[in-house]
């Protein structure tokens, strides 16, 4: 197809929203490992997971039948406010790279929350409102999954208690006011509110916190608090199937390009976006048809997939969760205050990990904050969109590849996702433009530190 002829947004019409998610677990081809119940050892059962979770998110993180789940109709109605989000051609990035490839990227940032966590937020919100639950708890990274989950709970009337990763607290305090706005209560982690809390600050007072410390609060505050479930924004099947949205969507723009990527990028740090975007064309790969070659991007700062063990863990540094079998530095690995925020988690998606182990995910590529900044300073510049430290990941595979494109003299199509925007991470920006961000990469030993806190399961 010629290049005039594809326009710069990609907009599916608003009965093109996907009626079901994707669940790429019931298509692997290895069988996915089970979470286990830390007090037994035990592939955990529903009863186990009933004290925390909604009863219907506890059938979807154990479902490994059914490829397709049907949307509530009330979520579907509820996204109709903020999809389809567009697709769209990086025409002036390719002509600022003077690159052959073609690119897209998924934009999600179109909504309040200014990320692609809302598609998962408003699914668990209601989930609990369906089950009449007084509220929920959660935790949050860089802020846009509490600010997602905040807005859903605004618009179902439960109470939302958000534990947010103190660094970031103090990074994005704008964040924070968006969700009281809201109405959600927001507490820095690691905090004095609860007992882990308290033990993680006896033996480290100075410690900047992690989404592992702020998950072990979460949970905690959910098991002691009558009326309550916790809800997460990723890592886990779930929130992985809700995600299913994006690539469905995006899948369905590109093929009226009479395109087909062939390279998928997202940034991954707990896997939500990067699950999300790949599942449809993943779906092709696990079927033997054609498929994209598939990018994970990690902060060179919390590099699980590329420096990581694949092994069965915690999934929060209090080790009160069922342990996955994920790619993972060890719960007790406490990440350097990268400002990518919701990448600074120790694990990675089991589901991601199994694709990864299995070579289904392609390349993990951990890359350095100030190379992020400088993708994302080119993309500002010439796309017109800020974006999220998070996203700026992708930016920075996306420009490495489309400059191999230009080396080789190949025309690619490669699509990427925008998981959101960067108008709340103007601490970063500021930072980066005054030549004062530095480059982080944990030393060997930081890492075997982490590492020694995994803990030795026998898989049966």
């Amino acid at each position: 197809m010629k290049q005039e002829k594809i326009p710069y947004k990609i907009n599916l019409t608003e009965n093109e929203i996907p009626k079901s998610w994707y669940n790429v677990r019931a298509d692997m081809k290895t069988k996915h490992r089970p979470i286990l119940n830390p007090a037994t050892m035990k592939p955990v059962t529903p009863a186990d997971l009933a004290p925390v979770f909604c009863d219907k998110l506890i059938s979807q993180e154990l479902n490994d039948k059914d490829s397709w789940i049907e949307i509530p109709e009330e979520v579907l109605n509820f996204y109709r406010m903020y999809r389809p989000s567009p697709l769209v051609r990086a025409y002036f990035l390719e002509k600022a790279l003077d690159t052959p490839a073609r690119i897209y990227y998924k934009y999600e940032g179109g909504n309040t929350s200014g990320s692609h966590k809302l598609n998962s937020a408003i699914a668990q919100a209601y989930y609990a409102k369906e089950q009449g639950l007084k509220g929920v708890t959660t935790e949050t990274g860089a802020g846009q999954w509490g600010t997602a989950l905040s807005m859903a709970c605004g618009y179902f009337g439960l109470d939302c208690k958000v534990y947010m990763v103190k660094v970031s607290s103090e990074q994005k305090p704008y964040r924070k006011a968006v969700m009281e706005t809201y109405g959600a209560t927001v507490t820095p982690s690691p905090s004095d509110t609860t007992q882990i809390g308290r033990k993680i600050l006896a033996d480290d007072p100075d410690t900047t916190g992690s989404l592992g410390c702020a998950i072990s609060e979460a949970v905690e505050a959910t098991v002691t608090t009558e009326g309550y479930r916790y809800v997460l924004g990723s890592v886990l099947n779930q929130v992985l199937i809700h995600q299913s949205v994006i690539g469905l969507e995006a899948k369905a723009a590109i093929e009226k390009c009479d395109e087909y990527p062939d390279i998928v990028i997202g940034c991954a740090g707990g896997g939500s976006n990067l699950g999300g975007l790949m599942a449809p064309f993943m779906a092709d790969k696990l079927a033997g048809k054609k498929a994209p070659y598939f990018i994970a991007v990690e902060p060179a700062s919390c590099p699980s997939l590329t420096r990581g063990k694949f092994a069965y863990d915690f999934c929060d540094t209090g080790k009160v969760t069922p342990l996955a079998k994920m790619y993972t530095l060890g719960a007790t690995f406490i990440p350097a205050s990268n400002h990518a925020g919701g990448l600074r988690y120790h694990g990675m998606s089991p589901i991601l990990s199994q694709l990864y182990h299995d070579g289904y995910l392609d390349e993990a590529r951990a890359v350095k904050q100030r190379d992020v900044f400088d993708a994302a300073k080119l993309f500002a510049k010439v796309e017109g969109l800020l974006p999220a430290p998070e996203s700026a990941h992708a930016i920075r595979a996306t420009i490495d590849e489309a400059i191999k494109c230009k080396e080789s003299g190949e025309s690619k199509a490669i699509l990427f996702g925008l998981t959101g925007t960067g108008y709340f991470d103007m601490a970063a920006y500021m930072q980066y433009n005054s030549g004062m961000m530095e480059d982080y990469v944990p030393t060997d030993a930081d890492l075997e530190r982490g590492f020694a806190g995994i803990p030795d399961v026998v898989e049966a």
